[in-house]
């Protein structure tokens, strides 16, 4: 990663703090007055870092942990926005990364039970659940994208 990479990155997390969601290659584009090429480039090697996932058809960012741009199972909302957590780990991660109270919107991965956590002064509350890593985390990145 060079210098540029980096300004890249600060672009996107900026985002996702203010919004919940990682930018567009469109959008990074013109805030750093670059070429959509340049900015693939950048999002190429983040990538191979492990900062983000990109889509594999079109090349925008798919995750940017804990960030998901995509709709998943795991709904958080903060006071300011809802966004995407990847996954249960990533969605407790977004109450540390925000510095923030946030409720947690989840079902069971068993039995499809709707369920609710909230993280309230960091601490978890929860009636009821169980927060559960089938796959150990050095397996993670084995897949990450299912994982």
């Amino acid at each position: 990663m060079d210098e540029f990479d980096l300004q890249v990155r600060y672009h996107i997390y900026d985002s996702c703090m203010e919004r919940g969601q990682p930018p567009l290659i469109d959008e990074l584009s013109a805030i750093l007055n670059v070429s959509k090429e340049q900015i693939g480039d950048a999002l190429a090697n983040l990538a191979e870092a492990r900062i983000l996932v990109l889509q594999k058809d079109s090349g925008e960012i798919l995750i940017a942990n804990p960030f998901s741009a995509v709709p998943t199972s795991f709904l958080v909302e903060t006071q300011k926005f809802s966004c995407y957590g990847n996954c249960i780990w990533d969605s407790l991660g977004l109450a540390a990364m925000l510095h923030q109270d946030v409720r947690i919107r989840t079902s069971c991965a068993d039995c499809g039970r709707a369920l609710e956590l909230e993280i309230i002064q960091k601490t978890v509350q929860a009636h009821e659940a169980l927060i559960h890593f089938a796959i150990p985390a050095r397996h993670w990145w084995d897949d990450i994208v299912f994982t």
